[in-house]
Parts: structure tokens; sequence; C-alpha cells
């Protein structure tokens, strides 16, 4: 599907996504990240169960969903990269366009520190089909951890190595590159997940785990864990970075928005809860501590793998399905500057996809040597890993998700969205538009602030 793109005057021919399930696909392994496998079992378990999802849901239903709708819709309706998005949509003379740009820059920020993650994600599929981790020993596994991330030289490679396989797909397009290959891994991500959980659920003590993540304890629903879940539902949904405006600007005109949200939305949780079935009962049953993390992933999982059937061909699997559910937020984080440069620029895609891994390779490596060369070096008490991620997640996000929240809800104005989220029919989402306005107005800006002010430890 070809679009017209405009940018900084240009006229470039433009690609979308082709087929519904590619839309869907794209869009689902944009939210689906390594923390639906090492943060949100763990604390849907550690505050509360079933009592911890209903407030998640309520969130999500009052802060993510109503602006990645919004920022879709914008996408959608201007077919253009985020910047020129804004400038297209605003009113003449005011400067909404830097809410691209705090996208762009929060894109960068998180690839900077996200790409070293995912690249201990791959070393460890070579450390697992090796066999050097599979070990009961917890010190074991933790020495081999801290063995790859303090040496310099091979943090750097593997982040590049990531780098390079992500950039590859993006040079290939938007239908060629990003859609055809969600449309793989994501039915690929769910196969293995459901291998995992058949073989967790086998085990004795998988009753324990099970209850770990289930059972509801509302004496554990604090105030501070509805803002846990809160803050959850604002990041888990990919928005606030421009991601969403991006994919919404490959959106088809056909595509009804708010059904494909709610199935992202219940597809993603989905996969949190699988991983969490996949992986606590495994933990309970030989004796670990349950636990968030990289310690989770790359300490405790060795060790519980090595003690089951198959372990090593399992622990395998895992971490393959742990570099595809990263794969597809890297994608998505990834291809917002280089769309940018792309239209903004007029390059080839090919171009602005090098030099936006270019600029990684040099940003990134701050973060990748944070626990070795740079360990010393800090600002604000923070390693430069640490720093990178405090100032993405609790500053630029919650920041660009106000800005989209009061743009659609006051800025573009009430018909604007109205006829850009139904398609100047679709009858239904003409009535949710009025609800969605009111959120967008009066809602979801004031708790994502709540969710800002606790993330800067103003309360």
């Amino acid at each position: 599907m070809k679009q017209q793109a405009q940018g900084s005057g240009l006229t470039l021919k433009r690609a979308g996504f082709t087929t519904g399930f590619g839309v869907l696909a794209a869009t689902l392994g944009s939210a689906v990240g390594l923390g639906n496998i090492w943060k949100f079992p763990y604390l849907t378990g550690a505050n509360g169960g079933a009592g911890f999802l209903l407030i998640y849901l309520l969130a999500t239903l009052l802060v993510g969903l109503p602006v990645m709708i919004a920022e879709i819709t914008l996408g959608r309706r201007a077919k253009v990269n985020p910047i020129s998005t804004m400038e297209q949509l605003a009113p003449k003379g005011k400067p909404w366009w830097l809410v691209g740009v705090i996208g762009m820059i929060a894109a960068f920020l998180i690839v900077a520190f996200y790409s070293e993650v995912v690249g201990w994600v791959f070393a460890y599929i070579a450390k697992a089909i090796d066999g050097s981790i599979l070990s009961s020993d917890k010190l074991v596994t933790e020495a081999a951890f801290a063995s790859l991330i303090s040496n310099p030289l091979q943090s750097l490679l593997w982040q590049w190595g990531v780098l390079l396989f992500i950039g590859g797909i993006l040079m290939l397009g938007v239908t060629k590159g990003i859609e055809a290959i969600a449309k793989k891994l994501m039915p690929l991500l769910f196969l293995l997940l459901l291998l995992l959980c058949a073989v967790s659920l086998s085990l004795d003590k998988a009753g324990e785990g099970l209850a770990f993540l289930f059972r509801p304890d509302f004496s554990k629903l604090t105030a501070s864990v509805v803002l846990t879940a809160m803050g959850l539902a604002f990041f888990k949904l990919s928005v606030g970075m421009g991601t969403m405006m991006t994919y919404g600007s490959y959106f088809r005109d056909d595509q009804n928005i708010p059904v494909t949200t709610l199935r992202v939305m219940a597809a993603d949780l989905g996969v949190s809860m699988l991983a969490g079935i996949a992986i606590f009962p495994a933990v309970f049953t030989f004796g670990f501590a349950p636990s968030a993390g990289p310690s989770l992933v790359f300490i405790t999982i060795p060790a519980v793998f090595s003690q089951i059937p198959m372990g090593q061909v399992l622990m395998v699997v895992f971490f393959i399905l742990a570099a595809v559910a990263a794969t597809g937020a890297m994608l998505s984080l990834m291809e917002v500057p280089v769309v940018i440069f792309h239209e903004r620029f007029g390059w080839t895609r090919t171009k602005a996809t090098v030099v936006t891994m270019l600029l990684l390779a040099v940003l990134g490596s701050v973060c990748a040597l944070s626990n070795s060369t740079l360990a010393d070096f800090k600002l604000f008490d923070l390693n430069m890993f640490d720093l990178f991620d405090f100032v993405s997640s609790n500053i630029f996000l919650p920041v660009g998700g106000i800005a989209i929240a009061l743009f659609t809800g006051w800025a573009w104005g009430k018909q604007h969205f109205i006829d850009a989220i139904s398609n100047h029919g679709q009858l239904q989402n003409r009535q949710l538009a009025h609800v969605l306005l009111f959120l967008l107005r009066f809602i979801s800006p004031v708790l994502i602030l709540i969710v800002m002010l606790k993330g800067l430890k103003v309360f």
C-alpha cells in the first residue's frame, strides 16, 4: 500500500502495512518486550496477583489505551513521521512539532540501553547452546552473567550485533521488513510460550507458581501498588515515544483502530501471563525465590532449566523466545529516527538506517561499558545505563504521553478526532470518540503526571 509522505517540502513514495494481521502483529510486536518476561509477571505476583491485574486493567483503560489510540489515530491521519505529523495537524504557529522531537530523543535513549540488554539475550542463546551456563548453582550462573557484562569487548560486540540485525530488517522497508518479520515472529512467540508453559505446568510445584501469580491478595493493594499498576499501564503499551504514531502512519485506512488496540492490549497481557506460567512454576518447584529483572532471566532461569529433563534444549527455546520479544520492540523504536531522517532530510531508507545505527552504536556504547570501563563514571549518582533508563522512563515518555493526550483532546479539535477515528463512518467509533476525548482531556494526562511525579520521587 503506497502512501504520499510530506516532509520539509519533499514528496516521497511511502509504504504501509498491507494486511490486517500485519497491522496487529507489528503493533503487538512494538508493545511486547523483555518487560513481559522479566517484570510484569513478577510485579503481578508480588503485588496481589489477580487484584493487581484488575487494577492494571482499569488503569490501562484510563491511561494507556486512550493515549495509544490517540497516537495511532494522529499517525494514520497524517501518514508521515511524528515530527511532520504534529506540524501538519497542529494549529499554525504552535510548536507541537516538539512532541515528535521528544519522541525521537526518547527512542534514542531507550535503544541506547535496551540494545545492550538485548545483546545479553542473544549472547545467552549462544551460551545456552554450548551449555556453559547449564548449572543448578546460582553462584555459577551469577559468575557467568558478571563475566559477560563486565567484559567491554563482548558488551560492545553483542550490542553492535543487535543494532546490525535490527538495522538489516529496517533496510528491507515497512512491508518486506517490519511487517513480514512481525507476521512470523508473533505466532512463533506464542508457540514457544505454550511449549514452555506445558513443561512448567507438569512440574511438581506448579500450583505454588500459579498461586503466586494469580491468587488475589487485596491486602497488598496499597496506594504505591496502584501507582505501580498505573505506571505499567502507561509504559507497557509503548506509547509516548513516537512508535505508535509512526506505526499508525502505516495503518490501512480501513483498519478499526480501537478494535486493533484492544486486541493488542489483550494479546500483550496474554504474553505476560503465559510468561509467568512458563517461569514461576519451575522457579517454585526447584526452591528459588521469585525475582524480577536481569537476575531472573540471566541467573535464575539457567539454574532452573538445568534441573529439568531436556533442560538445555528448553533453555535455548527460552532465550530464543526472549530474543523474539525484544526484536519487535527494537524494530519499532529504531523505526522512529529512521523514518524521521528518511522523510525530513529526503535520505534513502538505507542511508537513514545506517546513520541511525552509527549514532546508536556511539550513544549505546556508554551504556554497554557501564559495568566495565565506565563503571565509575556517574551523573546524579547513576551510571550511564541507569541514567538513560531513568531520564527516558521518568521524563521523556510521560511528557510525550501528556502532550499527545492534551494535543488530541484540546488542540487538534473534537471533530478532527471523531472523523479520524471513525473513518468518517463506523458509528460505534464515533460514539466511543466522545468517551476517549473526555479521558484524554481530563483523566489520562492527570494520571500520567502522577506517575511521572512518583518516578521523579516527588512523593
